[in-house]
């Protein structure tokens, strides 16, 4: 870097700021445009009041759509720069006609004019931070335009410069850079984000393919804008080859998990093990998978707890998939009743209890197996197909036990006690003191 260089022309362009300032700035001239200026800005910004509510009065008038309210926002803020600018582009016209010096105004109305176009075109960014950033970049490029300094500050950021082998790197390389950088990552997210609601509304696609398909295109997309930012600021890129290994290797060793997890992630959506909308059971987290991400899963429960899972733990580790190949689930309750039963009666009330519960499929039929005798009851077993594992399988069995306790209530079907018998065997008698021999002791 000279940095010679860089003073002396840090130095030449603060004199040719001076001698425009001595020169065109300090007029009168200059001085009753710059007055005429103010006073447009004050009386555009007194008439903006009352037009602001004339417009909150016509947009209550038609409805508070999200488009609607998009363009009522536009209009607010628009509503004092376009008073502004029309006034200014009168007083040019009328300055003009009589043969005054106008240029401060027509440099002020350019301004004005290019700051709201700007601000049109970035009302359709829906990310406030991208839209806020977009149009001060744009706005400070025309504005330097305008005022015929774009030139010479390209000229004086490119002076600033270092050199690494046969790599120039200027500060004006390294902004414009970023800025095509923040437009391309902007653009590449966008895209993704179009593609991936495309490829959810493709129904030939199973959601973990669909879940892949969202991924790749991200990725591909980012580390394309990536890849041509890099290219545009002039750095050759076979030259990050060497350096590129040395990080795959740190990242290799220092981010084994994330890798690992990233892998299993691949691994998940490739053969579609688990997939979006399954019920798993895993480590005694039972709920649905709501979503796969590249690093976890996300696990939603019965009670609206997320998890948020490795991948890893879901390749490594057993999991319950209630809903791998379908969604038919049957589960089985025990249940027992007295000896002195009647069997038949209790068989049949169990089989109203499930033919009763919503939940249970008819198709296959629900039945009740006698499975053997306990030590206190006859052991009885109720079986049973549900098709929406999703909606939880313990409240299930919840409400199939209710109704067989209040059948079994109402029919005089008993539902025994645990029993023991509890024998005493006889001995010699103990042998007791008199009082008054234990006194004497």
């Amino acid at each position: 870097m000279d940095t010679s260089a860089i003073v002396e022309s840090l130095r030449s362009a603060l004199q040719a700021a001076l001698d425009l300032v001595t020169t065109e700035l300090l007029t009168t001239a200059t001085a009753v445009q710059l007055g005429a200026l103010l006073v447009a800005g004050g009386l555009a910004l007194l008439v903006a009041r009352p037009l602001r509510r004339l417009i909150d009065r016509g947009f209550e008038a038609v409805g508070k759509h999200r488009f609607q309210a998009r363009v009522r926002r536009l209009m607010l803020s628009l509503a004092f720069p376009v008073l502004w600018l029309l006034a200014l582009c009168v007083l040019t016209a009328g300055a003009g006609t009589y043969k005054m010096p106008y240029e401060l105004l027509r440099i002020g109305a350019s301004l004005l004019g290019a700051w709201i176009a700007i601000r049109v075109v970035t009302s359709f960014v829906a990310d406030p931070f991208w839209s806020r950033t977009t149009a001060v970049i744009a706005w400070t490029i025309a504005a330097l335009n305008i005022l015929h300094l774009l030139v010479p500050v390209s000229g004086f950021l490119d002076s600033i410069a270092v050199t690494f082998g046969a790599t120039r790197l200027s500060a004006y390389m390294v902004i414009k850079g970023v800025a095509l950088a923040g437009v391309l990552l902007w653009l590449a997210t966008s895209a993704s984000s179009m593609l991936s609601r495309r490829i959810e509304h493709v129904p030939s696609l199973t959601p973990s393919i669909r879940v892949l398909l969202s991924q790749v295109s991200k990725l591909f997309l980012v580390g394309l804008a990536v890849v041509v930012s890099l290219g545009s600021i002039g750095i050759d890129l076979t030259a990050l080859t060497v350096f590129g290994g040395a990080v795959g290797v740190g990242v290799g060793f220092g981010l084994q998990k994330v890798v690992s997890n990233l892998v299993s992630g691949i691994i998940l959506l490739l053969d579609a093990s688990i997939k979006p909308g399954d019920v798993i059971e895993i480590g005694g987290t039972y709920g649905w998978v709501n979503s796969l991400g590249a690093r976890y899963a996300s696990v939603v429960t019965r009670d609206g707890t997320e998890y948020l899972i490795p991948n890893e733990d879901l390749i490594t580790q057993q999991v319950v998939n209630w809903s791998y190949s379908n969604r038919f689930v049957r589960r089985h309750l025990p249940i027992g009743v007295h000896y002195e039963a009647d069997i038949d009666l209790a068989t049949r009330l169990v089989l109203e209890a499930a033919g009763e519960t919503e939940r249970i499929l008819e198709d296959p039929e629900p039945r009740c197996l006698l499975t053997g005798f306990g030590d206190n009851a006859i052991d009885m077993e109720l079986r049973f197909w549900i098709e929406d594992p999703q909606n939880g399988v313990s409240n299930i069995a919840d409400e199939v036990l209710r109704r067989v306790w209040r059948k079994f209530r109402d029919n005089g079907v008993e539902i025994p006690y645990p029993q023991r018998d509890l024998h005493i065997r006889s001995g010699a008698p103990l042998a007791v003191k008199p009082a008054a021999a234990e006194a004497e002791t």
